[in-house]
């Protein structure tokens, strides 16, 4: 067994859904931790991010579109916070007014790229789950229909691309936050295209070490007694992190 590092690039079935490796290839990326930066609470995350070396403009124009996504993010969080019967600023502060962010950058290889001497023997691009922060920005391919999400009678349907835009998803700490009146949905990808498809997925956090609860809104409290504990994000995502990966 090696120490894996969770940054860089993961390579086809290296990423595990619910024990059963996923047909895609990623670049992961987190926002940098330094050592000692969150105690104990963040050794896992401790490290640099890996960019390609080609092209020699990769990390200059990632980590630019990560800045535009964080601003993005954190509007669409204060109309939620809006919503949800707050003020705009509810996730400022403590809970992400200092926000941890990933980024992954996934391709998955068409049907016509998969042969019977590939390791895997599956065609889920990426295993049904849900989203493990507050507000996902998915950028994908316009011309491939491979997103599926499960709807409230558990059926799965697509959720064709529409060009020039992102689909916004909800994680588990806006959940959590909502007192259950937003659900984070369980969604999946299958790339049955003969196209090689990619995706940029933005996942926009709470701070790394803040404890998360339902808000103290008329809505939320509306929705009944508080419905969740207190977890730790930093401890969620950490836990996430080392049962999705396979050691060799």
């Amino acid at each position: 067994m090696v120490v894996k590092i969770y940054r860089g690039y993961q390579r086809i079935g290296e990423n595990i859904t619910k024990d059963v490796p996923d047909m895609h290839e990623a670049i992961d990326c987190y926002r940098e931790v330094t050592r000692g930066m969150y105690g104990d609470l963040g050794k896992v995350m401790e490290g640099s991010n890996q960019w390609p070396q080609n092209p020699p403009t990769c990390k200059i124009i990632m980590e630019e579109y990560i800045s535009l996504c964080t601003e993005l993010a954190r509007k669409i969080m204060r109309g939620i916070a809006l919503a949800l019967g707050g003020s705009p600023d509810e996730f400022e502060g403590r809970r992400a007014g200092d926000p941890f962010w990933v980024m992954r950058l996934i391709g998955y290889p068409g049907v016509s790229t998969v042969n019977a001497t590939d390791v895997l023997k599956n065609d889920i691009g990426c295993g049904a789950h849900t989203d493990y922060g507050l507000l996902t920005l998915l950028n994908q391919d316009d011309d491939i229909n491979a997103l599926q999400v499960k709807n409230l009678s558990g059926e799965w349907i697509s959720a064709p691309p529409v060009p020039g835009s992102f689909v916004c998803n909800i994680g588990d700490m806006l959940k959590i936050y909502s007192n259950g009146l937003y659900e984070s949905t369980f969604h999946r990808v299958i790339n049955n295209s003969p196209k090689y498809r990619v995706s940029v997925v933005y996942f926009y956090e709470t701070n790394f070490d803040t404890a998360v609860e339902p808000l103290d809104t008329h809505k939320t409290k509306a929705n009944g007694n508080k419905k969740f504990g207190r977890p730790l994000y930093g401890e969620h995502l950490t836990r996430k992190v080392l049962t999705n990966f396979v050691f060799e």
